[in-house]
């Protein structure tokens, strides 16, 4: 379950191709119950873009913490491309960074003890940006790992979006150790839901 709490929470970047409201407040729930929420704050100035994602998990267990996980992550593009990101992340007491910057047309990624270097245009798992799901490869902001994935079509669905019934596209994002399933409506992402450990569901809901 924490493994797809992480990839989930650590896995932004914005579009310029679609318009887009400037924040988008996510509610998340396990197993339908508010385990915390997820802020992305997009500013865009000159063809260029610049991402604030804010994330606060707190699941518990008979009305005491047994996890915690605090991201912040900033990211700048230039259009659909990458081009710096600087992410902190304290999970559950064990603390993780990301610096990452785009070189004469590659991404060096640097980790602690730990380098990468990533030719072309990257894209990270953004999700709001329908472009991600032709790519064959996308960047976890808080690994700083580069995942293969595979994008599969699964129709037309009806959803529920504040309050509406909104007639949506589902697609599923798989790879080692990952599924994830969104929903766009009128080209816009507006639900996310992943397994969990133990049967379990996580799903992000617009506030």
């Amino acid at each position: 379950m924490m493994r797809t709490l992480l990839l989930l929470a650590a896995t932004l970047a914005p579009t310029l191709a679609v318009a887009q409201p400037d924040a988008w407040n996510f509610r998340v729930l396990l197993d339908g119950r508010e385990i915390g929420q997820h802020r992305y704050t997009l500013s865009v100035k000159d063809g260029e873009s610049e991402l604030r994602s804010e994330a606060r998990f707190d699941v518990r267990v008979l009305f005491l913490s047994a996890y915690r996980y605090d991201h912040e992550a900033v990211e700048r593009w230039d259009g659909d491309c990458l081009r710096t990101l600087v992410a902190r992340t304290d999970d559950n007491g064990r603390r993780e960074s990301v610096d990452a910057a785009e070189r004469d047309g590659r991404l060096v990624v640097n980790r602690p003890k730990q380098r990468s270097e990533h030719p072309g245009c990257v894209m990270s798992f953004a999700y709001w940006n329908p472009r991600i799901l032709d790519e064959r490869q996308l960047l976890n902001s808080q690994t700083g790992e580069l995942l293969p994935v595979t994008v599969t079509s699964l129709g037309e669905e009806t959803v529920a979006v504040r309050g509406q019934r909104l007639a949506a596209q589902r697609h599923r994002i798989t790879g080692k150790d990952l599924q994830i399933d969104l929903w766009y409506a009128g080209g816009r992402w507006v639900a996310l839901e992943a397994p969990a450990a133990g049967g379990r569901n996580l799903r992000y809901e617009l506030m």
